[in-house]
């Protein structure tokens, strides 16, 4: 389960409204049957129009300025295998959704008129895609640019060629490029990955766009507030602020596996991911003390989606993390090997 929180943002100020964002979110709707759209949706309804939206959110943001976000955009990308545990991907991500986003008010350390901030005081909007495309930023394009480049040189020349502007063999050139064309590294269904290229599997998410106000339009809810929790005095009243991330993960995977019944494994959860990342020798003692078959569900669900080193780990840290993984994983194979554990 990936989860992220991004303010939405159009050149150095804040968008003064939500429609861009609204309509990037229809894109999958465009060509489709009225029963066969998804629709937005939130706690208490399951269909409202792109125009509803944008008119509910950019109504909702009184008194904020330029430089602050109007509303924050949350995306919810399970992974194949909690997305394997859905009988109905649509219905069962929309009851997600709404479990979701009780744990979400649950992080802010906010009060509103003396009591905790409930779901009723959010508002919200949300949408199920089903489809991603290979974006210029992913592994498997960033990898596949040297060939990509090579490929577009070739039918230049080719194109020169044909137009009589240089001399040379169309066929030879033709062949360079089926040839670049299955050395890529990264291919899906025999064709070289390229940019916008729709990834294979099911690629089911949800996207979230919830308003910087609360539903009254009166007080600022903000989870991109730097403060996990604290108390402040604002006007002679001492006043509780801030919104502690880790809590709102941590629940958001506890709500999955709950709802869903959902056996979560130890290199699953954002705890181990966070301990990789912020003390490798903490989350490798964990990982070793972990029953023998569900040490091996681990070590075969990190090397199907990489071992999650960031570029915030100190270099001597990262070194570190993949000597020991290494190590620990040649042990692990030769146990796999010598025992009946089914992975």
């Amino acid at each position: 389960m990936y989860i992220t929180i991004t303010p939405q943002k159009l050149g150095r100020n804040y968008a003064q409204s939500s429609a861009d964002f609204v309509g990037y979110l229809e894109k999958e709707n465009q060509g489709l049957e009225q029963e066969e759209m998804e629709h937005f949706f939130n706690q208490y309804g399951d269909e409202f129009s792109a125009e509803e939206v944008v008119k509910d959110i950019d109504g909702n943001g009184a008194k904020l300025k330029k430089k602050e976000p109007k509303f924050y955009s949350i995306t919810v990308s399970p992974s194949k295998y909690e997305l394997n545990r859905l009988q109905n991907s649509s219905e069962d991500l929309k009851k997600y959704t709404r479990e979701l986003m009780k744990d979400y008010v649950a992080s802010f350390n906010r009060e509103i008129n003396g009591r905790p901030v409930t779901i009723d005081d959010i508002k919200y909007y949300a949408k199920i895609e089903h489809q991603r495309t290979f974006k210029g930023t992913d592994k498997q394009i960033r990898e596949n640019q040297p060939f990509a480049t090579k490929i577009l040189q070739l039918r230049n020349e080719i194109r020169s060629i044909e137009n009589g502007s240089m001399e040379g063999s169309v066929r030879k050139r033709e062949r360079e490029i089926a040839k670049l064309e299955k050395q890529a590294p990264h291919q899906q269904d025999g064709k070289r990955i390229v940019q916008g290229m729709p990834k294979a599997g099911s690629q089911s998410h949800i996207h979230i766009i919830v308003s910087r106000k609360d539903a009254s339009n009166s007080f600022s809810l903000s989870p991109g507030s730097k403060y996990k929790a604290s108390d402040v005095e604002m006007r002679g009243k001492q006043v509780k602020r801030g919104f502690d991330r880790d809590k709102f993960f941590e629940n958001a995977e506890k709500s999955f596996d709950r709802t869903f019944g959902y056996q979560r494994n130890f290199a699953e959860t954002y705890k181990a991911r966070k301990d990789f990342i912020k003390n490798p020798k903490i989350y490798f003692a964990s990982l070793m003390k972990l029953p023998t078959n569900e040490k091996a569900i681990a070590f075969k669900l990190m090397r199907e989606t990489g071992i999650p080193i960031m570029p915030s780990i100190p270099t001597n840290q990262a070194q570190l993390a993949l000597k020991v993984f290494n190590k620990l994983r040649k042990g692990l194979d030769v146990a796999i090997k010598s025992s009946s554990i089914g992975i």
